[in-house]
C-alpha cells in the first residue's frame, strides 16, 4: 500500500490529469444533485491533504531564517511584491469577464513554497537549508497576507468574505500546523530524530497526495458541465499559467544569478516558483463555495504546469548557474 502511494506521489504529473479526467466523467455522467453532494467531502479531503504536510514541516526552522536575512528577504520580495501582481495582471487580461478564473490564478500565486520546494532544490544540488527556511517563512507569510491581497486586488470583482477567508486559513493552515507540530514533536520524542526521518517522515507526503487527488477530482467534477459546454476553457486556462510560470522562472533566475552564489540562487528559484497549490485549492473551494469551482479548476491545471516546469528546470540548472563546485 505504502509503495503504491509513494509511486503515485512521484508521478503527480500523470496522476493529476488522470484524476481530472475521472472527475470530468463523473461530473458529466452523474445527476447534478449528486455531483453537488461531493461538497461534503471537501473538509475531510482538505484535512487529509494538509495535516500530513504540516507534520513534515519543521517549524523550528523559522529561527534559522535569520542566518541569511538577505537571501530570505529577496525571496519574499519576489514572492509578495512581484508575482501576485503579475498573476493579477494576467487575470485581468485573460479573464476580464470570468473573475473567478482570475481569482484562481491569483490564489496560485499567493501561497509560495511547499514540500516540493525542498525536493526540487535537492535534485538541483541547491542550498537545502535555505530552501527549508523559505518553505516555512513563505507559507506563514502567504497565509497571513492572502486575505489582504484577495480583498485589495479582487474585492471589486468577486465577493470576498474576509471573515470566511481568515476562518478557512486558520482551519486549514494554522490549526493543522499546530497539530502537525505537536505530532512531530511526539514522534521525535518517542522514536528519535533519525527514527522519525527514516520510518515516519516518508509516509506523510503520500497520504497528503490522496487528499490532493481527491480535491482535484471534486474541483473538476463540480465544473465538468461548464467544461463540456466550453471545451476551449481548459486551453484558455493553460496559456496564462504557462506565461506566469515562464515569467516567474525568468525573474527568479536573473535575480539569483545577479545576487547569489549557485546553491543560494537555486534555492531562491524553487522558493519563489513552487507554489503551495494544495492549500490554494482548499481555500478556493472552502472559502468561495460553488463559485470557487472556476478558481479550483485553474489551480488543478497549475499542478500539471508546475511539476513539468520544475522537472525541466532541473535539467537546465547547470546551464543557468554552472556545474556543482568540485568541493560540494
Amino acid at each position: 500500500m505504502w509503495n503504491l502511494l509513494q509511486k503515485i506521489n512521484k508521478q503527480l504529473v500523470y496522476a493529476i490529469p488522470a484524476m481530472m479526467a475521472l472527475g470530468f466523467l463523473f461530473g458529466t455522467m452523474v445527476d447534478r444533485e449528486q455531483v453537488r453532494g461531493l461538497t461534503i467531502l471537501i473538509v475531510p479531503l482538505t484535512i487529509l491533504m494538509v495535516y500530513p504536510m504540516m507534520i513534515s514541516l519543521n517549524i523550528a526552522q523559522l529561527k534559522a531564517g535569520v542566518k541569511n536575512v538577505r537571501l530570505q528577504g529577496v525571496t519574499q520580495l519576489v514572492n509578495f511584491a512581484l508575482i501576485p501582481f503579475l498573476a493579477y495582471g494576467l487575470g485581468l487580461f485573460f479573464f476580464p469577464d470570468r473573475p473567478y478564473l482570475a481569482l484562481g490564478l491569483l490564489l496560485a500565486a499567493l501561497l509560495p513554497t511547499s514540500g516540493m520546494t525542498i525536493s526540487w532544490t535537492g535534485f538541483a544540488r541547491g542550498n537545502l537549508g535555505a530552501a527549508i527556511n523559505m518553505t516555512v517563512i513563505g507559507l506563514t507569510l502567504g497565509s497571513l497576507l492572502t486575505p489582504l491581497y484577495l480583498q485589495w486586488l479582487m474585492g471589486a470583482r468577486v465577493e470576498v468574505d474576509m471573515a470566511q477567508v481568515v476562518k478557512q486559513i486558520l482551519l486549514i493552515v494554522f490549526l493543522p500546523m499546530t497539530l502537525g507540530y505537536f505530532t512531530r514533536q511526539g514522534l521525535v520524542a518517542r522514536y528519535g530524530q533519525e527514527g522519525f526521518k527514516k520510518n515516519w517522515a516518508p509516509r506523510f507526503p503520500p497520504i497528503s497526495t490522496l487528499g490532493v487527488l481527491g480535491i482535484v477530482f471534486v474541483a473538476i467534477a463540480l465544473n465538468a458541465r461548464t467544461i463540456g459546454e466550453q471545451p476551449a476553457l481548459l486551453l484558455a486556462v493553460i496559456l496564462p499559467l504557462l506565461l506566469l510560470y515562464l515569467a516567474n522562472f525568468t525573474i527568479s533566475t536573473l535575480v539569483g544569478r545577479l545576487l547569489f552564489a549557485r546553491g543560494d540562487a537555486i534555492a531562491l528559484v524553487y522558493g519563489t516558483v513552487m507554489r503551495n497549490l494544495s492549500i490554494a485549492l482548499a481555500i478556493a473551494i472552502n472559502a468561495f463555495g460553488t463559485q470557487g469551482a472556476d478558481a479550483a479548476m485553474v489551480i488543478a491545471v497549475a499542478y500539471i504546469v508546475q511539476v513539468q516546469a520544475a522537472a525541466w528546470y532541473v535539467r537546465l540548472t547547470d546551464r543557468f548557474f554552472g556545474p556543482v563546485p568540485a568541493t560540494a
